[in-house]
């Protein structure tokens, strides 16, 4: 099987990884105890799980769609030469 068969080059898979982990990431950033009904907890108001862990997210989620339209150097210069 030739390299030019497939949608994806090595380095879209590693974006792809690294975009995976970055919206894991953000969605342990919003994880943790929740109120009950009887006791609150203002924590899960807190800048972390409001502002910060959406963005990361946000930012993960962004990168794996670049990984996904990112087009391999490999295949630019054998396209140029062709």
């Amino acid at each position: 099987m030739n390299k030019r068969d497939f949608a994806f080059g090595r380095m879209n898979f590693i974006l792809l990884a690294v975009g995976m982990l970055v919206v894991i990431i953000g969605f342990v950033l919003m994880g943790g105890d929740s109120s009950t009904d009887t006791a609150y907890n203002p924590d899960i108001f807190s800048a972390r799980r409001i502002k910060v862990a959406p963005i990361v997210c946000l930012v993960g989620f962004v990168s794996m769609i670049y990984a996904v339209v990112h087009k391999p150097k490999d295949n630019e210069k054998k396209e140029v030469a062709e």
